[in-house]
């Protein structure tokens, strides 16, 4: 038996140093997915008020994820250098379940881009025939844009219904160049039509979403089936471990 211990040892250590590499990988998506639930939740707030009535529990699942994802990373690593088989079997049983979360939102998040783009035009609209300048939603409608050079929903024509309109005219951040576009301008329908962006904000998001939608389901869908990799390593490990100990008795 001795010969076969030996053989298996230099594979042994072959398959510990690529799990601990695939384990550190599987660490840094967690930080990465961390950060964007971060970012999500602090930086893009405002604007998912306009995507959805209610408050959107989408950064806090990736917060989670990427906890849970930074926790299991590290057990990971653990697991691989003390090499003891139940924790290399509990490890896969982690990545099998991040594998079946990653891939139930990437499925998910597909199917439901167009109830998204429906959702966004309700909800945005909404906004702008409310707009005040001063709510939540008025800011984050100002925030958009300015940041895309659009104005409206469909035009700057959607402007003319909301209530905002009788007494102030269309938002400043709809102007081309706020050095020209005076409160004056802004007010008659005619000199507006010349001071402000023509494009509608409701085209310009919805082609990111369908622009965008596939490769972000398709870097999800890569994410989630590397879980596998990782998962036939740390199978694989655990039982030529087992079997060496075996054979040791």
């Amino acid at each position: 038996m001795a010969p076969r211990r030996m053989e298996s040892k230099p594979v042994i250590l072959c398959l510990k140093t690529v799990l601990l590499l695939y384990s550190f990988v599987f660490w840094v998506t967690g930080v990465v997915l961390l950060s964007v639930g971060l970012w999500w939740k602090f930086m893009l707030g405002p604007y998912m008020l306009l995507i959805s009535n209610s408050p959107s529990n989408g950064p806090y699942v990736l917060i989670g994820t990427g906890v849970a994802i930074v926790l299991f990373g590290l057990f990971g690593c653990f697991a691989t250098c003390k090499g003891r088989p139940w924790m290399l079997k509990l490890y896969a049983v982690f990545l099998a379940l991040v594998f079946m979360m990653e891939l139930i939102a990437g499925i998910s998040g597909f199917i439901f881009r167009h109830e998204i783009k429906g959702t966004f035009l309700m909800t945005y609209n909404e906004a702008v025939m409310s707009y005040d300048g001063l709510d939540d939603r008025s800011l984050a409608v100002d925030g958009i844009q300015r940041r895309l050079r659009c104005c409206g929903v469909q035009n700057y024509t959607s402007w003319f219904n909301s209530v905002h309109f009788p007494a102030s005219g269309i938002p400043a951040s709809c102007c081309i160049s706020l050095s020209d576009c005076s409160f004056a301008d802004l007010k008659n329908s005619t000199l507006a039509a010349r001071k402000v962006h023509k494009q509608g904000c409701y085209e310009l998001v919805t082609s990111f979403i369908e622009r965008n939608m596939g490769i972000v389901a398709g870097i999800t869908f890569g994410i989630a089936f590397s879980q596998l990799i990782g998962l036939s390593l740390a199978c694989c490990l655990s039982r030529l471990i087992h079997a060496n100990q075996y054979e040791m008795v």
